[in-house]
């Protein structure tokens, strides 16, 4: 699998230096040929084309006394914001995530086929945290033995080049409202999985993004959901232990097998559904439903799909997630605490206490081949938790990129900024009006900030727009709107600090993900944050402390957070290199999660 992201272009930045910055002439900074850094590796000309040293020792760093001054012989010239090409489009080197799979995991005994359906997966669909979900629990999966498969849409957004032997298995028909539509199915291979992509002939999939094309995309994803049955019992026969499904988009499969393809030939499976997010239901009338061949008037009851918000309206509606929980042999969601929250609060509650017995709690992992900063191909310098050094390198070459410092600036009094990094789908869910606060509370606390997020509603993009345009010329903030998965291992390499402020957050990636990159995360108290970050002055608790923790929604909660940070930062350094190293040592692979997984499929396998 080669990572080759797509990624928006960023406009430029013209902070106060912008001048010097773009002088081609800019000051260089010195390396260490013994720490295992090149000049040739790491740049080619003073446009700056970083080619990431994938030969380098996990040791690279900074001397110990935190100069970037110390380094040795080689020069190295640092990127600007006026550079041609931004920083973090250069062409970095292929990276096969195949070959990152640990060999040293201990196989299960009792070993299962499991196919997840899916409407993402990371890198190649990839949305939110959903895809790397998929990809992380099926790459965990292989390495522990158990034979895994991946059937999703083949969108015609997918960079075939991202895909590993791309090869037309056959076509065949599948159902969809009274006609029989030719479909392709293809076998590939994506990050060392085995991948069955559905490709139907009309219109459905077509467009430049995941989501949001032109077709009816529930309709589409009906039409996929009985696709992949149908491709399991007409075309292969396949009889999986565990088929996996994923938030509504997939939630009609359950109905689909138990009362039509059950009573055909697919006999062994059992399902399992995953919510990520209980925010979206799959609201369907019972004539969409028909659609893919059920009766949607036989599910349009209290016990079964009817979406129990629209009861005594004309006409009533049907929430595909409430079938899939229904239906499935057992359901998940991907942390305890979420799943406490759901039982207690939003109109599905009922249904999930009616099925509290299969209902279970278990914390996302984060893929940790693809996530390493001893390894990390996009970084200038590798480092890791007993040598977390070269990440001041790391800081200072995004804060450099960005014009969050200049040639004029000595980098030790750069690196001592605090450095607060968000990276986000910029949603009513992830706190807007926390993150536009934190912007303000850390100009006037003396730190930095990079917010790293896409808007899909036009209101909140006209709005940080504004704020961009705001703040980008300035010397301590930068709005980024825009995803570029280049950059966010590049940011979260370079912060001090993980923002993750939401209102309620199923799980959360992005504290583990910067956990991993040495950077302490600062979170509201709320689903997954809560599962997997513990304040530092909480006492009893201190030695599973790792963060910056506070439970209000408002900004006086925010502000005291970051200001705890911020002292321990600048006034505690023995503290905060033991924070850095300990929370980089936290163990949040999903091989552990895996495990918990496997123990579910266990327990409803045939």
């Amino acid at each position: 699998m080669r990572v080759k992201m797509e990624c928006v272009t960023a406009g430029r930045f013209f902070g106060p230096s912008s001048s010097r910055l773009s002088n081609p002439r800019r000051r260089r900074i010195v390396l260490n040929r013994k720490n295992g850094l090149s000049a040739h590796n790491l740049c080619s000309s003073s446009k700056f084309k970083i080619q990431a040293q994938t030969h380098l020792s996990s040791e690279v760093g900074i001397a110990k006394q935190g100069s970037l001054t110390d380094f040795g012989v080689q020069e190295f010239v640092w990127p600007s914001p006026t550079d041609e090409i931004p920083f973090w489009k250069k062409g970095f080197p292929s990276w096969d995530a195949n070959l990152e799979v640990p060999s040293e995991v201990k196989k299960d005994s009792k070993l299962m086929h499991i196919i997840h359906v899916t409407a993402e997966m990371a890198p190649i669909a990839k949305v939110g945290g959903l895809g790397d979900v998929v990809t992380g629990l099926a790459r965990a999966c292989l390495s522990r033995g158990h034979r895994v498969d991946i059937m999703l849409p083949f969108y015609e957004c997918i960079q075939r080049e991202q895909i590993d032997d791309l090869t037309l298995i056959t076509t065949y028909n599948s159902y969809h409202d009274g006609k029989w539509i030719p479909t392709h199915a293809y076998s590939s291979t994506v990050s060392g999985i085995p991948v069955i992509f559905i490709e139907p002939s009309h219109q459905f999939f077509k467009g430049q993004h995941v989501y949001g094309g032109s077709y009816n995309e529930l309709e589409a994803y009906l039409f996929f959901s009985r696709a992949c049955l149908e491709w399991m019992q007409q075309v292969t026969g396949t009889q999986p232990d565990i088929i996996h499904v994923h938030e509504w988009q997939t939630a009609a499969l359950p109905l689909l097998y138990w009362d039509m393809y059950h009573y055909l030939s697919l006999q062994k499976p059992r399902i399992v559904l995953t919510i990520h997010n209980m925010e979206h239901y799959g609201e369907c009338r019972q004539e969409q439903l028909n659609m893919c061949g059920l009766d949607g008037s036989l599910y349009a009851t209290f016990d079964k799909a009817v979406d129990d918000r629209t009861v005594g309206h004309n006409p009533e509606r049907l929430s595909l997630l409430k079938g899939g929980i229904v239906y499935s042999n057992a359901v998940v969601t991907v942390s305890p605490t979420y799943l406490k929250e759901t039982l207690c609060s939003g109109w599905l509650s009922s249904t999930l206490i009616r099925h509290r017995d299969k209902y279970l709690g278990i914390v996302n992992g984060i893929d940790t081949a693809m996530w390493n900063p001893s390894t990390d191909v996009f970084l200038p310098s590798k480092f890791h938790a007993q040598n977390s050094e070269g990440k001041k390198l790391c800081k200072y070459y995004v804060q450099r990129g960005l014009g969050l410092a200049s040639g004029n600036h000595v980098p030790d009094t750069a690196l001592k900024v605090p450095l607060v990094v968000c990276i986000t789908r910029l949603v009513a869910q992830k706190g807007l009006h926390l993150i536009i606060h934190a912007i303000k509370q850390v100009e006037e606390l003396g730190g930095q900030m990079v917010i790293l997020g896409k808007a899909p509603d036009s209101r909140v993009e006209s709005e940080f727009e504004g704020l961009a345009n705001s703040h980008n010329q300035g010397p301590s903030i930068r709005i980024l709107l825009m995803y570029s998965e280049e950059l966010s291992h590049l940011l979260y390499a370079a912060a001090d600090f993980m923002l993750v402020p939401s209102m309620y957050e199923p799980c959360g990636l992005a504290q583990m993900i910067g956990m991993r990159y040495g950077a302490v995360p600062i979170v509201r108290k709320t689903g997954g944050l809560a599962d997997t970050v513990f304040d530092m002055d909480d006492e009893p608790n201190h030695e599973m402390a790792n963060g910056f923790v506070f439970e209000g929604i408002d900004e006086g909660s925010l502000y005291r957070a970051l200001g705890r940070a911020f002292a321990c930062y600048r006034n505690k350094p023995d503290e905060w290199n033991g924070i850095v190293k300990k929370v980089m040592a936290v163990d949040n692979s999903w091989n552990n999660t895996a495990g918990k997984y496997i123990e579910i499929y266990e327990s409803v396998r045939a």
